[in-house]
């Protein structure tokens, strides 16, 4: 039986198991699990979490920020390989909007996810711009 807690920020959560959880969904490819500072801080940064757990293994987190008003940024969706297609992506995703009071969820989806959101019911949006760190605006 999956189980889902939400949090306010990531002082609950052991970076290790996060960092599984990343290697285990294939996130791990996108995000900089080996800078342990940089994982802690996106952890402990990020205002709203939706934990899925099977026992004590934690097989999904939706990691966002929210002003609970009018944007939530889902930066982050993992569910376990093992764990998908059971709908608990789904379930993450309605629990953070429901936490998110009246705000907005928008997402950028990772690549292999692309055909996903559509299928859950999410809309695209045809204007998304990005800025790395190691850009700059002339």
């Amino acid at each position: 039986m999956i189980r889902y807690e939400v949090y306010s920020n990531g002082a609950a959560l052991a970076l290790d198991a996060v960092i599984d959880l990343y290697r285990a969904s294939t996130l791990g490819e996108r995000r900089p699990i080996d800078d342990l500072p940089r994982m802690r801080q996106m952890i402990d940064q990020a205002n709203l979490l939706v934990c899925a757990y099977e026992g004590d293994l934690l097989v999904g987190l939706s990691r966002a920020l929210s002003d609970y008003c009018y944007a939530t940024y889902l930066s982050c969706l993992a569910v376990r390989a093992s764990h998908q297609k059971q709908g608990i992506g789904k379930e993450l995703i309605r629990r953070t909007q429901q936490a998110g009071g009246e705000a907005m969820v928008i997402l950028l989806a990772a690549p292999k996810a692309v055909d996903y959101y559509p299928r859950i019911g999410m809309q695209g949006h045809p204007s998304c711009w990005t800025l790395r760190p190691a850009e700059r605006i002339p």
